[in-house]
């Protein structure tokens, strides 16, 4: 899509936390007007509309649509976030399992910005799961990058969390 179009979802998303909850409908509808003027089979159709229904806590409308997105082709930028978002609304729904092998790969996917987030998301799948110790060592292993000390250790903590030591 062109530039206005990116723009005017932007804003729209910048301006969602201005939708109570009692007026997510409204919000709903300004994505739907915002995906209609989409060509026909556009993967970014389902992809907005997912992340318009799980933004307003409707995880198990959104399922279906990050599905249809991701085998309508959305792939790059947008398409690890549809992986990321459909993981967690599938964990939200009771199904962790399938969001552990939908992140599981994006582990070794290039690194990019969205490295944390499939990090956190993955590692509540996996605590859903009660593999709390695989769940932490990702949280733990993603976090000591951002810290200004103990970056080693905390990696190497985080390590030993799921390997056994020498």
């Amino acid at each position: 899509m062109n530039q206005d179009w990116e723009d005017r979802v932007a804003a729209a998303w910048a301006r969602f936390g201005d939708y109570p909850e009692h007026r997510a409908g409204e919000f709903r509808t300004l994505i739907d007007a915002l995906v209609a003027e989409l060509p026909p089979g556009s993967p970014l159709a389902p992809f907005e509309r997912a992340c318009a229904w799980d933004s307003t806590g409707h995880s198990d409308r959104a399922v279906p649509l990050y599905r249809q997105a991701l085998a309508g082709g959305l792939d790059g930028y947008r398409g690890r976030r549809a992986k990321i978002q459909l993981a967690s609304s599938l964990r939200n729904t009771g199904q962790p399992e399938e969001g552990v092998e939908l992140l599981t790969p994006e582990l070794d996917a290039p690194s990019d910005e969205l490295d944390d987030a499939v990090r956190a998301c993955l590692a509540l799948c996996l605590s859903s799961l009660g593999r709390d110790r695989e769940g932490l060592s990702l949280v733990l292993g993603a976090l000591a990058a951002h810290l200004p000390r103990y970056q080693r250790s905390m990696a190497d903590y985080a390590r030993l969390l799921v390997e056994p030591e020498d």
